[in-house]
């Protein structure tokens, strides 16, 4: 249902507020350089720091820009099932093709747990489901055996998950346990190329905010078996991956962006702040092996 390089859009800012103008260009943008589809309100939206009604105003802007060209895949993930279902049912009354849910953070569930939420999503609201499994944020982690439940338990509602484990050996669990059309999609930018090995079909990416074409045209290498390409590109692309985290993210993105973008703020909303002078070094330095600057 999903493949390819799906970035996980920033939420721009400007003088405190969401800056739906930079917001437009940067959806325009994404899509004219090959993005598959879009992902507005994860965690490099920022989402956490974004009241309901900001939420969802990102989220619509995000379709009502796409227009049906590319799919948007909403972020509608909470800690509170019912949050989270009133985010789903906001994206689905305004148009997503499906809801990216992490797993509840902070509060530490159970997998028996884990099921529980999924399920009265599920049962409560007929988007497709894109699971989001990040343990590095939520410290609960979606195990293969939990994932493969709610497929058998759901059958066609949970089409794929967005897998920020960084254990490769997942993507052979998912393939075996529930088929090949279930949609895995790495969301570690480093990791896509030996992920894609393993049967990933994607990556819900950080890294593409800032090189949407190099990112799309590396998914479209691995789509198309061409490893000598795949692995140049991703050679390309490997110190901007890394260049991502070298400080909170995503700070280092945001400036990145403002470097190749003069539409776009290098601001954050607190809790997070501009990322510091080693950061912004190491992008600058990225952005040049990559040939972006």
């Amino acid at each position: 249902m999903f493949s390819g390089s799906i970035p996980a859009l920033v939420t721009p800012f400007r003088d405190g507020a969401f800056d739906e103008p930079a917001f437009r260009k940067l959806v325009e943008w994404q899509i004219e350089s090959g993005s598959s589809a879009l992902v507005p309100c994860g965690t490099t939206g920022e989402n956490s720091t974004l009241s309901n009604a900001e939420h969802h105003r990102v989220i619509e802007v995000c379709v009502e820009q796409a227009a049906g060209r590319v799919p948007v895949i909403a972020g509608c993930g909470s800690n509170d099932t019912m949050n989270a279902l009133l985010h789903m049912n906001f994206s689905k009354k305004c148009g997503a093709a499906a809801a990216l849910l992490v797993a509840p953070y902070y509060n530490r569930p159970s997998q028996e747990g884990l099921i529980a939420h999924f399920s009265y999503l599920a049962e409560h609201n007929d988007l497709p489901i894109v699971l989001y499994n990040v343990p590095g944020r939520t410290v609960t982690d979606i195990e293969p055996e939990t994932v493969c439940e709610l497929a058998r338990l759901y059958p066609g509602r949970f089409v794929g998950i967005k897998d920020a484990s960084g254990d490769l050996s997942r993507v052979t669990d998912h393939r075996m346990g529930i088929g090949k059309d279930f949609c895995q999609l790495s969301g570690d930018d480093e990791l896509a190329l030996p992920f894609n090995a393993a049967g990933g079909v994607g990556c819900i990416s950080v890294t593409a905010n800032v090189a949407p074409r190099l990112c799309a045209e590396f998914q479209a290498a691995c789509a198309a078996n061409d490893l000598e390409k795949a692995r140049e590109l991703n050679d390309r692309l490997y110190p901007l991956h890394y260049a991502m985290f070298e400080d909170a993210s995503p700070g280092p993105c945001k400036y990145a962006l403002s470097k190749v973008q003069d539409w776009m703020a290098n601001e954050l909303r607190l809790p997070m702040i501009p990322c510091g002078d080693r950061a912004m070094a190491a992008v600058d330095a990225a952005l040049v092996h990559a040939g972006l600057a």
